[in-house]
């Protein structure tokens, strides 16, 4: 993109999963750029810069990058511009990234990140450099704290909270329900066969994924966003009750007026799954029949969460 002569105010960080911490932040930047006078562009990197270090494990991905540049434009920014974080910027020395991309390009008059930003080759750059290396080219740098001392608002925070099957934290910390989102395939059909039809979820990437159990949430219709979230019992794991060993998730819309189970044909359809609060762990029954009330168990607690 081709910034105006008058430059812009530059947010910059990974921003996975755009939580709230990232929110303070963003509208901070927000508040400069509407006293100046300047666009807000937000700055984040993709892949994970993490997958370009060697020996470093790539963290879980809390969001898609389509769903991550519509939460930074919601969040306030005017534009979002994603840096190719390849070999080459890693390997960039900091005053390089700042000469030729922040100032170069981006043509930087103020920036707002975290305080533990890092950047530049094997990350030497922190705040107090981007401050130095701001002063002779034009640029303040404001540093905001994500991690209050009540909230720990940090994608780390996140993922651990999934980890547990804590999907309710997860969500105060993101500032809305987890997603986890994909395409709906064909299973093994067997939810119809036990009276509970399921969408079954394919999805790509290093998606962040809650710990195996059943949930109560709400499938999403991506593609038609006027549609109403349907409520729905989520179910994720390896289906030990049939020896499974692939982990699955699987969505059983719960029946509504104007909403039949049965008769949903959501095949091909690009959906969310929006995980609200977690009804039990992973679970094998004596017999089918055991799973099979259970699951009615189930469905009318995910109804008594969801619909009241």
């Amino acid at each position: 993109m081709q910034v105006p002569p008058p430059g812009s105010v530059l947010a910059i960080g990974v921003f996975d999963g755009v939580h709230r911490g990232h929110r303070s932040l963003l509208a901070r930047a927000r508040a400069i750029a509407d006293q100046s006078g300047l666009p807000l562009i937000a700055v984040t990197f993709d892949p994970h810069p993490a997958s370009i270090v060697p020996g470093r494990d790539v963290p879980a991905g809390l969001c898609a990058l389509p769903e991550r540049i519509a939460m930074l434009e919601q969040a306030g920014a005017d534009d979002v511009v994603v840096l190719d974080f390849d070999a080459a910027m890693a390997a960039m020395r900091p005053q390089d990234f700042v000469a030729q991309i922040l100032v170069g390009r981006l043509r930087a008059r103020a920036i707002v990140v975290g305080e533990n930003f890092r950047f530049g080759h094997r990350a030497s750059g922190d705040v107090d450099l981007l401050r130095e290396l701001g002063a002779p080219a034009g640029f303040a740098v404001e540093a905001v704290g994500l991690f209050p001392a009540d909230a720990p608002w940090s994608s780390t925070a996140a993922r651990q909270a999934l980890a547990d099957g804590d999907v309710a934290t997860a969500g105060r910390i993101l500032g809305r329900w987890y997603r986890l989102s994909g395409v709906v395939v064909h299973g093994d059909h067997r939810g119809r066969e036990l009276g509970y039809p399921t969408a079954n979820l394919s999805w790509s990437g290093n998606a962040a994924m809650p710990a195996d159990g059943v949930y109560a949430g709400w499938l999403v219709l991506l593609d038609e966003p006027a549609r109403a979230p349907m409520a729905a019992a989520i179910s994720v794991g390896t289906n030990p009750q049939f020896d499974g060993r692939e982990q699955r998730v699987e969505a059983y819309v719960l029946p509504e007026p104007g909403i039949d189970p049965g008769s949903l044909d959501l095949y091909g359809c690009r959906v969310g799954l929006d995980f609200q609060a977690r009804l039990r762990g992973q679970q094998a029954f004596g017999t089918v029949a055991g799973l099979v009330e259970q699951m009615a168990a189930d469905v009318a607690a995910a109804r008594s969460l969801l619909l009241g």
